[in-house]
């Protein structure tokens, strides 16, 4: 912190307020200050860089090695997104096809950029 002189408004007293530092003030990835220091409350994960928007609780590599290694949704029903999940359960119980759709789907996963159920980006 840094003091400068100020006066206060039809005072006329010069007085001293203390203005932080410029230099001390913490960027975050959306371009904004960052309030609580590296923390940011609404987004305690962090901050996806390219987009801003906070991570999921959820980890991206996890949904993926789950979708490849029980190929029957359960990286889908992991990640959230629960009417995909249920729909290569049933195509897999009942005819097969949905272990070939839910393989496909986990190499997406790792290699894209998934979303949870709610929409924020997955952890990488």
């Amino acid at each position: 912190m840094r003091a400068s002189r100020r006066t206060a408004p039809g005072s006329g007293n010069v007085g001293y307020v203390a203005t932080p530092d410029p230099r001390s003030i913490r960027i975050g990835t959306a371009g904004y200050p960052v309030p609580y220091g590296d923390y940011d409350p609404q987004a305690p994960y962090g901050r996806d860089p390219v987009s801003g928007f906070p991570y999921s609780d959820r980890s991206k590599v996890v949904a993926g090695l789950l979708q490849l290694f029980l190929p029957i949704g359960i990286g889908r029903l992991y990640a959230g997104h629960t009417g995909i999940g249920i729909a290569q359960l049933l195509l897999t119980l009942f005819f097969g096809l949905g272990v070939i759709w839910a393989f496909i789907d986990g190499i997406v996963i790792l290699a894209g950029r998934p979303t949870d159920g709610n929409g924020r980006p997955l952890r990488p």
